[in-house]
C-alpha cells in the first residue's frame, strides 16, 4: 500500500500523519508531498524520517491512495493527474463536493456507495460531517423537514495564519491578520467568503452538502456561521424540524447507538459537549437536546467536535480504510 500525503507540512496534514499512526494504517510506501518551497526538507512518521517530494514526483510513483490536504486550486489542478495515474484521490477541499460525478463521503453514512471506478473521492467541509453525523440517524427515522444551524467555528478552521493572530491578540502583540478584524474577544460572523445571495460560502455548503451526503433533497438546511475565538472545536446550534414527531429518549438512544457518536446531555451535572472536551477526539459530541416549545415536531440540540479530526484527517483517513478493506484499490 503506497500512500502519498498531499499538503503534508499544513495544519491537516500534521494531524493527518497523526491519525494515520495512531490507526495503524497499513502502508508499505509512504510519499509526504507539498508545495515546492517545503520540497526537499525532512518530516518525521513513526520515528522514520522522510524527504518531502513535489507533485509531480509524487504523480510519476503511482501511489494506491493520496490524501489531499492542500487547498482547492492544487485539487484542481493536480487530483485528475493523480487519477490519470491510477491513483484513488481523498480530497479535503472543497474542489469536487459539488461535482455531480465525485462521492462526497461521511464513512458511517454513505462509504457503500463507493465503487473502484471513483478515483476522486470528496471529505466534506468539517462543520458539515459533524452534522450529518448526528442528523443522519434521526433523518432516517423521522424524516427532517427543515434544520437552521448556526455555527461557533474555531479559528483552526482558517488555517494557521489564523491560529497566529489569535494568539498575537492575546498576547498583546500586533501581528499579520487573517480576519478583517480582531478575534479575540470577538466574533465574526464572516466564514468564508461572502456570496450574491447575502450568505458566505460556509453557510452554503451546511446547506448543500448534508443533501447530496444523506441522497435526499427533501429536506432544506439554512445555516448562519460565525468564527469565535477558540483555537480548535467546532460547535453548532441545530434546530430540527420533523414531519413525524419524537420521543426524547428515544432520540437519545438512537444518538448514542450511532458509531462515532457520543451523548454528552445532562443538566444536573452541566454535562453538555465542548470544544475543550472534544479536542484531539474523533466522536462527535451533542447535547443540550430539548424540544423547541414554539412548534410541533422540532428538536434542539448541540453538536461539538475537533474540526481537524472527524472534520477533515480522521474522516479522510477512514475512507481509505474503508477503500482497502472492501478491495477497491
Amino acid at each position: 500500500m503506497k500512500l502519498a500525503v498531499v499538503g503534508a507540512t499544513g495544519m491537516v496534514g500534521e494531524v493527518m500523519l497523526k491519525v494515520l499512526a495512531e490507526r495503524n494504517f497499513p502502508i508499505t510506501e509512504m510519499l509526504l508531498v507539498a508545495s515546492e518551497r517545503s520540497v526537499g526538507k525532512k518530516l518525521s512518521y513513526k520515528g522514520t524520517d522522510y524527504t518531502i517530494i513535489g507533485l509531480a514526483e509524487a504523480v510519476a510513483a503511482r501511489p494506491n491512495i493520496a490524501i489531499f490536504s492542500a487547498g482547492g486550486d492544487t485539487s484542481l489542478e493536480w487530483a485528475p493527474k493523480f487519477a490519470k495515474a491510477g491513483t484513488t484521490v481523498i480530497d479535503n477541499s472543497s474542489a469536487w463536493r459539488m461535482d455531480t460525478d465525485k462521492k462526497l463521503v461521511v464513512p458511517e453514512i454513505n462509504a457503500d456507495a463507493l465503487t473502484k471506478a471513483d478515483k476522486i473521492i470528496a471529505n466534506p467541509n468539517c462543520s458539515t460531517i459533524q452534522l450529518v453525523m448526528a442528523l443522519a440517524p434521526l433523518h432516517k427515522k423521522y424524516k427532517m423537514k427543515r434544520v437552521v444551524i448556526s455555527t461557533y467555528q474555531s479559528v483552526s478552521g482558517t488555517g494557521v495564519k489564523a491560529v497566529k493572530q489569535l494568539e498575537n491578540e492575546m498576547a498583546g502583540i500586533q501581528g499579520e491578520m487573517a480576519y478583517p478584524y480582531p478575534i479575540n474577544r470577538n466574533a465574526l460572523p464572516h466564514c468564508d467568503v461572502f456570496l450574491e445571495n447575502g450568505y458566505t460560502k460556509e453557510e452554503m455548503k451546511l446547506a448543500r452538502e448534508p443533501q447530496k451526503i444523506l441522497d435526499d433533497r427533501s429536506f432544506s438546511v439554512s445555516a448562519t456561521a460565525v468564527r469565535i475565538p477558540t483555537s480548535g472545536g467546532h460547535s453548532e446550534s441545530v434546530n430540527v424540524e420533523f414531519l413525524e414527531d419524537f420521543d426524547l429518549n428515544d432520540i437519545r438512544n438512537l444518538l448514542n447507538d450511532t458509531p462515532g457518536v457520543t451523548v454528552q446531555d445532562n443538566p444536573d451535572t452541566n454535562t453538555y459537549p465542548m470544544p475543550l472536551y472534544a479536542h484531539d477526539k474523533d466522536d462527535v459530541f451533542v447535547g443540550r437536546i430539548r424540544r423547541d416549545e414554539t412548534q410541533p415536531n422540532t428538536l434542539n440540540m448541540w453538536i461539538v467536535s475537533d474540526n481537524l479530526r472527524k472534520g477533515a484527517a480522521t474522516n479522510a483517513v477512514q475512507i481509505a480504510e474503508y477503500l482497502i478493506e472492501n478491495r477497491l484499490v
